[in-house]
């Protein structure tokens, strides 16, 4: 991502949840301003909140040395605790209108691994080419639209592009708007098309009632559902409410897998090792109902031989969980796992 800044000609979008003042914001930072001097047009859209996990603010530095950089959606309460809703969780970069990547991963030292943060997450992005850059930008640049009343219009950020490799692939925009419950029907959609596996990876799992049923109902018709989520994430009360659902896809023959550490921050979506599902979402209420996501949805059986190489490392260290591990659990825990429950909606 820094390589395709420095090497900008044009114009460089820029969205993401969290982009943090440290080391490796820094290096963000500096490809940023260096392009911005070099006459590039640069736009920085950050989430208000996720503006906020680190000091100095990134987006009050960006708009000291001159860039055009602004938070998304402002609130006025001093402190929001990690729970807060109605925030922009996407993730893109555009460069040149032809150049996009798109995932999960956050602009923060933890999520560079080879510097070795003192706590590592694990994470996937994808850089991506050809016409579907365009469903990148024009997310973004509504998103900057709404933000500051400023359109992207042209030919700056939205040149022709011409196809580029050999996977089809669709953009999806997903939030509390016009674009309210995409990606629940995408995914109820995908579960009840396959025909043969399902793989799904994912940080936080608390799927709504109608999500668990089109996991069920997949695994009742005999596909080999797999689900791999963290042995342990980093917000407790998330994790304590997902034990406690558990044990309604357990008994219905969804397989759950624990990866072993460091966090597992991964998006991923496999079926039938054809269609891939890539981008910011994770499988729960704030982000499938409350907050702005961004998809990218993608037909290539190369592909997803490639993603289930790195899902099957992930189970090489993984730990199945079991329906019987659920049920044994101490009384303590199964009350203070149901009581988290309760706050599934707001999780």
């Amino acid at each position: 991502m820094i390589e395709a800044i420095q090497q900008a000609k044009h114009s460089v979008a820029l969205l993401s949840y969290i982009f943090d003042s440290d080391q490796a914001g820094d290096l963000f930072f500096d490809a940023l301003v260096a392009a911005h001097h070099r006459g590039v047009q640069v736009r920085v859209l950050v989430d208000d909140v996720g503006s906020r996990y680190s000091r100095p603010n990134m987006v009050g530095r960006l708009k000291k040395a001159g860039l055009h950089a602004t938070t998304f959606l402002p609130t006025y309460i001093p402190r929001l605790p990690k729970y807060a809703n109605l925030r922009n969780h996407r993730k893109i970069l555009v460069v040149d209108g032809k150049i996009g990547f798109t995932g999960g991963t956050n602009i923060r030292d933890g999520h560079w691994l080879s510097a070795q943060p003192s706590h590592p997450v694990e994470c996937l992005h994808f850089r991506v080419e050809g016409p579907v850059v365009e469903h990148l930008q024009q997310v973004f640049s509504m998103d900057w639209a709404f933000a500051t009343e400023d359109q992207l219009t042209g030919e700056l950020w939205f040149p022709d592009l011409q196809r580029a490799g050999d996977v089809w692939a669709r953009g999806i925009a997903d939030g509390p708007d016009e674009d309210f419950e995409n990606l629940s029907n995408l995914l109820a959609g995908a579960l009840a098309s396959a025909t043969r596996q399902v793989r799904i990876v994912t940080p936080y799992f608390l799927p709504n009632s109608g999500l668990i049923q089109a996991l069920n109902v997949a695994a009742m018709r005999g596909i080999d559902v797999e689900i791999y989520i963290p042995s342990r994430t980093n917000i407790r009360l998330v994790q304590w409410a997902c034990n406690s659902q558990l044990w309604q896809i357990l008994e219905k023959g969804c397989r759950v897998f624990h990866t072993a550490p460091p966090f597992d921050h991964t998006k991923l979506m496999v079926v039938d090792d054809s269609w891939v599902l890539i981008g910011s979402t994770n499988w729960d209420d704030r982000s499938l109902r409350l907050n702005f996501e961004f998809n990218v949805e993608c037909y290539n059986t190369d592909l997803a031989l490639e993603v289930n190489k790195l899902i099957d490392g992930k189970a090489e260290k993984a730990h199945q969980v079991t329906l019987e591990e659920i049920n044994q659990r101490k009384f303590a825990e199964r009350l203070r796992d149901g009581l988290a429950r309760l706050f599934s909606p707001y999780l």
